[in-house]
């Protein structure tokens, strides 16, 4: 099929295994999977779901949806943000097999955004507001994997949200953490810190990924450690399920309650998880895109269709409800991740680990991997970035913080939302500032004002129009001339014409240069779209 609409087409596959591309995208499939595998366990287990929907949707959400996805960065996988939502749906829909079927039904909802083209409300996210999306989630990295390092591991590993299901929020958890740390922990956490900084300094050694090298150091220290008072213990290791063969593997999967369907619960759950985690997708691909070193732009409708393909396989295998996720997918792109085969080779990494070597798995100290995200955060939140949005300006510096605040001491989708809210009144102040521009000529006692209208003149600019022509002195000969201008809001062209209509009683003469008496919005031309589109 034409435009890349098919799963893969001819030239995607000549793409995917060039040898250019496998070598970046092998190294940083591994970095992934380290990453991926204790935030599946942990969003499973504050999710109040077995351990195994997580690792399942985790292999899902990198094999199904990057198959069907167009970015070729975004990694899929459970979703911290979701945690809440699906530990009271559960709670909520009384059973899980119940739960998977709004799974689903969500994934169906999805598709159906996608084929509407819902994906386009991802275009209207401001840069400042996704910039400060970033910087706060490396920020929550560095905060929420701090008592990692030190060897605390009181709460589920990957919360990305303020407060935490132990009665804890970020910042008591970490003061918490500097008086119960443990040594194993800091020396495994900082001599890992110190490969991931020095390793890929060595071109030859750079051959073998750093987080991998990692890994294998955390394991070796893990054993040096052990029969000392600093030996770490179960809860300081990934801890994933054990099955003794394959048909004890099969048992591992739950199957949707199709009974349930006409459940009006089901449907509320199903259209919820739709929304938010549709949401997060869109915010997670915009930010992807934007540190893509190639700076590709994701297709957000066929996001959305591959999201709810996603979800209806993970329900249909009792899964849990997915979406992009930045963590990961920064984790991707650091570790020189090209195409979309590094987040097919995770998920195959997964898989393959919960069949043949989850021993092996188990020997991981969670130190190491906090490690990885430690170094992943401080990239996404460098020094470098808050000075760079500083110079551009307040309009874009000050929902830039704004954001980094709101989601560090809420949740993704709440501080977003504030952003949201600043970015906006910005935006209205100046869009009520740049409506026209003026000059004022004087011919000896009477004045002639001249206000030349901009090329969109939306109904934002409406007050303050109305402002300026309520100012104008007596005795004003005015020309308001919108030969410039290609659309007028009907709500501006009633103001003009109303004061046009009434200026007579101030002396005012009011003069009306090519404004028209209504105006349509331009439409796109598809035809170019098309012919650009096919070629």
């Amino acid at each position: 099929m034409k435009n890349g609409n098919s799963v893969f087409s001819r030239f995607e596959v000549q793409k995917y295994i060039l040898a250019k591309n496998l070598k970046r995208d092998l190294p940083a499939s591994v970095v992934v999977f380290l990453v991926a595998l204790p935030l599946c366990l942990g969003i499973a287990l504050a999710s109040g779901a077995p351990l195994f929907a997580g690792l399942i949707t985790g292999v899902i959400g990198g094999i199904v949806v990057a198959s069907f996805s167009g970015s070729q960065l975004s990694v899929s996988g459970p979703a911290a943000g979701l945690t809440a939502i699906v530990l009271g749906a559960i709670a909520t829909l009384g059973s899980y097999p119940t739960f998977l079927l709004a799974v689903v039904l969500a994934g169906c909802i999805q598709i159906i955004l996608g084929i509407v083209k819902g994906g386009t409300i991802g275009n209207y996210f401001p840069s400042s507001v996704i910039e400060g999306m970033l910087a706060a989630i490396g920020l929550t990295l560095i905060l929420k994997q701090l008592p990692h390092a030190l060897g605390v591991d009181s709460d589920f590993f990957g919360d990305e949200s303020f407060a935490q299901g132990d009665s804890e929020n970020t910042f008591s958890a970490l003061t918490s953490a500097f008086s119960h740390f443990g040594l194993a922990a800091i020396v495994i956490s900082g001599l890992s810190i110190v490969v991931l900084i020095l390793w890929p300094k060595f071109k030859k050694l750079a051959v073998v990924p750093a987080p991998l090298v990692v890994v294998l150091l955390g394991v070796g220290l893990t054993f040096l450690f052990r029969g000392t008072p600093y030996a770490l213990g179960d809860k300081h290791m990934v801890e994933i399920p054990v099955v003794s063969g394959w048909s004890e593997f099969l048992g591992l999967f739950t199957t949707p309650d199709f009974s349930q369907i006409l459940n009006a619960k089901v449907w509320i759950v199903a259209a919820t998880i739709a929304v938010v985690a549709s949401l997060e997708t869109l915010l997670s691909l915009e930010a992807v895109d934007k540190i893509d070193p190639i700076k590709r732009v994701s297709p957000t409708n066929r996001e959305l269709i591959a999201q709810g393909t996603g979800n209806i396989v993970s329900g249909l295998v009792g899964g849990l409800p997915m979406t992009s996720v930045i963590v990961r997918s920064s984790a991707n792109v650091n570790a020189g991740g090209r195409t979309k085969m590094s987040a097919i080779f995770h998920g195959t990494w997964l898989l393959l680990s919960l069949i043949f070597i989850p021993g092996l798995i188990n020997m991981i100290p969670l130190a190491c991997l906090a490690a990885i995200l430690l170094v992943t955060g401080y990239k996404l939140t460098r020094i470098a970035l808050f000075k760079h949005m500083y110079h551009k300006g307040w309009d874009q510096f000050v929902p830039f913080v704004v954001t980094i605040i709101a989601v560090l001491l809420t949740d993704l989708l709440k501080g977003v939302g504030v952003g949201m809210i600043f970015s906006i009144f910005y935006l209205l102040r100046t869009n009520m500032r740049n409506p026209f521009f003026y000059r004022i000529k004087e011919d000896g006692d009477k004045k002639n004002l001249r206000i030349t209208l901009a090329e969109e003149v939306s109904f934002l600019n409406k007050a303050a129009i109305a402002v300026v022509l309520n100012k104008i002195p007596k005795e004003t000969n005015v020309i308001i001339d919108g030969s410039n201008s290609r659309y007028i809001d009907p709500d501006v062209l009633e103001t003009i014409f109303n004061y046009k209509h009434n200026a007579y009683t101030k002396g005012i003469i009011v003069n009306l240069v090519e404004i028209k008496k209504n105006y349509t919005v331009p439409k796109l031309n598809n035809k170019i779209i098309e012919e650009i589109n096919s070629n």
